[in-house]
């Protein structure tokens, strides 16, 4: 089956447009985007991990996360949820951080995810507005757009199996 994966950088708007179709129903992607045990198992593009430190998924809870280099680098992310409608989407204010959500520089992107189900199929939008063009651009020289490519597929594989254990 040929799942949708679109990435559109608009630098007038500041913005980038990801769509990601998945063959899972929207509870499981939902979940998948919301739970931190099941966010870690495909969010790192690899070799680097994920592990969360902290998740408070609610309107003014916070997530702060790490993505961890081969030789233990911790480089830390932070998220202020500040909408969220269950299983349709969340919206939450991301910024680089320390281990203890200090955020590094004065710099944030503002990222909205929706999700809609489609028959059998949930479609993801994200829509990542930055407040700063040169951090888009350097988001996007440093391989923004294949890293998501990357895990928008490990997320792919996660959901088939998951899909899979609930058939069996």
């Amino acid at each position: 089956m040929n799942l949708l994966f679109d990435f559109i950088v608009d630098k007038d708007a500041k913005t980038i447009f990801i769509t990601r179709e998945f063959a899972a129903d929207v509870d499981l992607v939902w979940d998948a985007f919301t739970k931190p045990e099941m966010i870690v198992q495909w969010t790192a593009p690899k070799p680097y991990r994920a592990h969360f430190k902290e998740m408070d998924f609610r309107v003014g809870g916070r997530s702060l996360m790490a993505m961890i280099s081969p030789d233990n680098q911790y480089h830390w992310s932070k998220v202020e949820f500040l909408e969220i409608d269950p299983q349709t989407s969340f919206t939450g204010r991301n910024s680089f951080s320390d281990e203890y959500g200090n955020t590094l520089h004065d710099r944030f992107s503002l990222t909205k995810t929706s999700f809609k189900q489609d028959k059998d199929i949930t479609v993801v939008h994200i829509e990542k507005i930055f407040d700063d063009l040169e951090v888009l651009e350097m988001m996007v020289a440093r391989g923004f757009k294949e890293g998501t490519a990357s895990t928008m597929e490990y997320l792919n594989e996660y959901l088939n199996t998951l899909v899979a254990d609930k058939k069996a």
